[in-house]
């Protein structure tokens, strides 16, 4: 059948299951939007407030979905305005497609109102990326751009239509076809599939370490198999919390710089560290040269890339975490190593989080939430204090339930990624947990949770100060306070209620667990203002550069 290259887009679209997507209109997507209005029976149209609000919301969905999440934009600063978003799943291995419109081809680099080369823009911060400026090209292009945002490491690819070939008269043969099937994970090898066996089998204080490898392959089953059967305590990313259980007995909960005690003397103490869908980053090997330097490290993922870039390692396995335990399992020996783990208890050491004068602490309104909701509840941050707050204290069931920008640490992700998060799990409760600062950044999607009856519940840590950054000033730099404590007069009941939604302010624990209660009963977005302590820290804390002996834990 001929086609232009607007129904082009919208037949791909379902070719690949897609039925939601994210984004905003503008004078170069004309074309496509007017196609969207005939294929809205299938396919639901999320207007957000801001572009950059529509990328956050593709990713979100797509954490929570394991799906690919898809975001419209138009050309020039709509275009521009993806960027943020695109770097945020990039950062974290997400599977997306953006797809923009340019300037018709013809004025192409003639600095044409709104034109700007969104393809070289973003090509640092994606998979990969197409410009189309032929219709022909199109449905290969899309085509492949689903098949490359979910192959070996996920993330986004970017696809730039110009204006002209998704006009009515330009058309094109379409037939109908299946996704291009996905290439084959790396080929195990099984020489270092048995070596990593034996040194398995032989550890006698082995520690697993992994990240949002496990995540993304959806291999919490085989994990969970896998711990108990080498009998191992185990330590995460903030990717991967969730994956086990957070009463686990083996969880030893985060690591590196905001990690517990446990996690940090667990990998020091180590003679194996089994590192798992992980890339040893900055904040978790802060001192490379000291980081599990009495322990043999062995490290599977699936990007070779990231096999020795931070730490060097004694053994590698380039697979897709999934495959490699379903490998791995049948091979490995039942191992007992009671006196380890019990040892490793021992480090656990409660830090002083009991700060004088404080009515409502970060930890004990985490818990309440936790207590007051299902266990399917999906959290979701921003990022800074009460991001590593909620990291450590919420009492994780499930790895796709916790969704937070770990790489790039975008602040301002979390109101869109709560709305993608809410229409990829329509039956389950949405909460985003936020600071001040950051909810600054995007609270214009609130306009969007309320249009659309989104019953998303934002919890907002209200310290009066860019939180992580004062806390920074603070232990270093002579409480040199510069341009971090928050003059601001927001008053957030009122600006819910004349967005639509329904406000609530707390300065106590008591206040708070009264106003979730009710937040919980109504149908809609609603907000919790936590008046917390600026004085509040994130601890434990290793600073940059520093090793387990410099940890402040008071």
């Amino acid at each position: 059948m001929k086609l232009n290259g607007s129904q082009i887009i919208m037949e791909i679209l379902m070719e690949h299951g897609v039925d939601t997507v994210f984004g905003y209109p503008g004078g170069a997507a004309l074309n496509v939007y007017n196609s969207l209005y005939d294929y809205s029976a299938s396919i639901n149209h999320i207007l957000t407030a801001h572009e950059q609000g529509a990328a956050h919301a593709a990713d979100g969905y797509a954490r929570a979905s394991g799906k690919t999440g898809v975001v419209f934009a138009t050309s020039g600063p709509g275009a521009t305005n993806l960027v943020t978003g695109i770097a945020t799943a990039f950062m974290d291995s997400i599977p997306m497609v953006a797809i923009t419109c340019n300037v018709a081809d013809s004025l192409i680099g003639r600095d044409a109102f709104q034109e700007i080369s969104i393809t070289g823009v973003t090509l640092p911060i994606t998979k990969h990326n197409y410009f189309v400026n032929k219709v022909e090209d199109l449905a290969e292009a899309l085509r492949n751009a689903f098949r490359i945002a979910n192959e070996g490491r996920k993330g986004p690819v970017l696809v730039d239509i110009t204006k002209d070939i998704t006009g009515a008269n330009v058309l094109c043969e379409f037939i109908q076809q299946e996704p291009l099937p996905i290439n084959p994970f790396p080929t195990i090898s099984l020489p270092k599939l048995a070596e990593i066996i034996d040194v398995i089998n032989l550890a006698k204080k082995p520690v697993v370490y992994f990240g949002g490898g496990v995540v993304a392959s959806r291999a919490r089953a085989e994990f969970a198999q896998f711990i108990q059967l080498i009998d191992a305590p185990a330590t995460y990313s903030m990717m991967a919390a969730g994956v086990l259980d957070y009463c686990d007995p083996k969880n030893l909960g985060l690591i590196g710089m905001h990690g517990s005690m446990a996690a940090n003397r667990a990998i020091d103490e180590a003679d194996l560290v089994l590192a798992m869908g992980t890339r040893f980053s900055d904040r978790v090997a802060l001192n490379t040269s000291r980081f599990a330097q009495n322990a043999a490290i062995i490290q599977i993922d699936i990007d070779e890339g990231e096999i020795n870039k931070n730490v060097e390692i004694n053994y590698d396995l380039v697979a897709d975490i999934k495959e490699a335990l379903t490998a791995m399992l049948p091979l490995l020996k039942q191992q007992n190593h009671s006196e380890w783990i019990e040892k490793v208890a021992t480090f656990k050491k409660e830090v002083n989080v009991e700060l004088e004068g404080a009515t409502l602490r970060p930890k004990d309104l985490i818990h309440a939430t936790c207590d007051l909701t299902d266990k399917d509840t999906v959290y979701v941050t921003d990022v800074g204090q009460h991001q590593m707050w909620a990291a450590q204290y919420i009492k994780h069931k499930k790895a796709e339930n916790f969704l937070t920008s770990g790489g790039l640490g975008t602040m301002g992700f979390g109101y869109g990624a709560a709305i993608g998060a809410q229409y990829a799990c329509p039956d389950k409760r949405v909460i985003h947990f936020t600071g001040d600062g950051s909810f600054h950044m995007n609270l214009n999607e609130a306009c969007t949770a309320v249009s659309y009856n989104l019953p998303i519940i934002t919890i907002i840590f209200d310290n009066k100060v860019l939180g992580m950054v004062y806390q920074w000033q603070t232990l270093f730099f002579q409480k040199h306070y510069s341009q971090t404590i928050l003059e601001r007069k927001t008053d957030y009941v009122q600006l819910a209620k004349g967005f639509g939604a329904v406000g609530f302010e707390v300065s106590t624990l008591e206040e708070f667990e009264e106003a979730y209660k009710k937040a919980l009963k109504i149908d809609g977005p609603v907000w919790i203002a936590c008046r917390i302590h600026r004085d509040e820290r994130v601890l434990p804390m290793i600073p940059n550069g520093g090793t387990l002996k410099d940890m402040i834990i008071d």
